[in-house]
């Protein structure tokens, strides 16, 4: 029996899309594109939850905004369709899952990391991640740096963080300024790309179709603004308060709110920033540590930016915030997490009615297009960190090149990079076999 596609499909209940959502955040692989990818597949096409207009509407003012773009177009989907209870419903179940997974996989790693066989695992994970990393400044940089202009900027932002140790986000305003000053100098160097695809398909009438006006929760108001803002600052604030007995947890709280606002051009742009702060400034956990954790959110469902759940696991653990190493972990990893995601649902529940009163193509503006350049340098950066920690294992800041170079890592991640590039070979996959690898290698070296 074929379905009728010429009737507008029936609302879904709360129950219904908690069954969805709570799907999507089992099978999330595939990074930010191949979750959009999912989400358009089966509320777009399938269950005409929304038009394609509206889905490519919603999807560029996510993308235009900090965080994880994909829990974003999850949030604001499901505050369309059942208000703030299903913003919450949606935002939650996209990584609770991943959370859990994480937070046990790192309590795993502590206990087991040691065994020889593991290691081995590891060695073979971390090429890898040289590659899967290089690999994103590629793909971003090709989409991003379409003229010299834009090439200056990223070589600028790789310079001032490889060499002068400038912060990220202080590089993520220089480069906002330049493209702001750019945009009336040379608008044509600074002009937006196409977005994300001509909206021209149909799948036959839709719950939230293209004139569908926008439901009553989500008309805009000045006065509801305010009041979201300020609850959410509120909670904010609060959950801030309830740690102010446990300083590293406090810290942890306070880090992962900046970064949550500085995660602007997705995960990778944001994992130098952490990277910086966790290993090299707070000591949350070690450089070889953080791409261990890097790989297997890789390979685990949920957005990248759950990296965040490990670092806070490993962080509690290491500063020993609670007198169990389980409960340490736990308590850093939900601390890292929580404080990461509430901006999203803030920027969703506070923007979201704005952008429905205001329907119309969003361009990206010439600032926006300034920091994605620069933060491919950033991510070029972080590959050279990650590379250097893999091909020179034993050497130290002081002594950037001692001990001896391991050749094996590099013919590993070159040809992860090649799989990845030429092949377009599954991120998931490369990283198996890479792994594979370095378990094989463990018996014989």
């Amino acid at each position: 029996m074929g379905e009728d596609t010429s009737a507008v499909p029936p609302a879904p209940t709360p129950g219904e899309a908690f069954k969805y959502w709570l799907k999507l955040g089992f099978i999330s692989f595939g990074g930010p594109a191949g979750q959009i990818a999912m989400m358009h597949q089966e509320l777009v096409e399938r269950r005409r939850w929304i038009s394609e207009h509206r889905y490519l509407h919603a999807l560029n003012y996510c993308m235009l905004l900090p965080g994880p773009e994909a829990i974003q177009l999850a949030i604001y989907i499901s505050w369309l369709l059942h208000g703030v209870r299903g913003a919450v419903m949606a935002g939650v179940l996209f990584f609770l899952p991943s959370f859990v997974l994480l937070s046990l996989l790192a309590g795993i790693y502590l206990s087991f990391g040691d065994v020889a066989a593991v290691r081995g695992i590891f060695n073979g994970i971390r090429p890898a991640v040289v590659a899967v990393v290089l690999f994103a400044a590629w793909r971003i940089g090709s989409r991003a740096i379409r003229n010299e202009v834009l090439l200056g900027i990223a070589a600028l932002a790789f310079v001032g963080i490889f060499f002068f140790r400038i912060d990220f986000p202080w590089i993520v305003l220089g480069a906002g300024l330049l493209g702001a000053l750019g945009g009336k100098l040379m608008p044509a160097k600074f002009k937006g790309g196409g977005g994300h695809g001509a909206a021209n398909k149909t799948y036959g009438p839709a719950l939230i179709d293209d004139d569908t006006p926008p439901p009553a929760h989500a008309a805009f108001s000045w006065r509801k603004l305010a009041v979201t803002v300020i609850v959410f600052a509120a909670i904010w604030a609060l959950s801030l308060l309830a740690l102010s007995g446990h300083a590293e947890l406090l810290q942890m709280g306070e880090f992962f709110t900046k970064a949550a606002f500085l995660t602007l051009g997705g995960a990778y742009a944001v994992l130098p920033y952490v990277y910086q702060n966790a290993v090299e400034h707070f000591g949350w956990l070690t450089g070889p540590q953080m791409m261990d954790g890097l790989a297997l959110g890789e390979t685990t469902p949920g957005p990248l930016i759950m990296i965040v759940t490990w670092v806070g696991y490993l962080g509690g653990v290491s500063k020993a915030v609670a007198a169990d190493p389980l409960a340490a972990g736990v308590a850093g990893a939900a601390v890292a997490t929580f404080f990461t995601f509430l901006p999203s649902f803030l920027f969703i529940l506070a923007g979201g009615p704005l952008v429905e009163a205001t329907r119309g193509e969003l361009k990206i503006t010439a600032p926006l297009t300034a920091i994605t350049a620069a933060v491919v340098g950033v991510i070029l950066n972080l590959a050279t960190f990650f590379a250097w920690h893999t091909f020179w294992p034993k050497a130290t800041e002081a002594a950037p090149f001692a001990g001896p170079f391991d050749v094996i890592p590099v013919v590993i991640a070159a040809a992860a990079f090649i799989a990845l590039w030429k092949y377009k070979a599954d991120i998931m996959k490369v990283i198996g076999v890479c792994a594979a690898l370095g378990f094989a290698l463990s018996f014989i070296r």
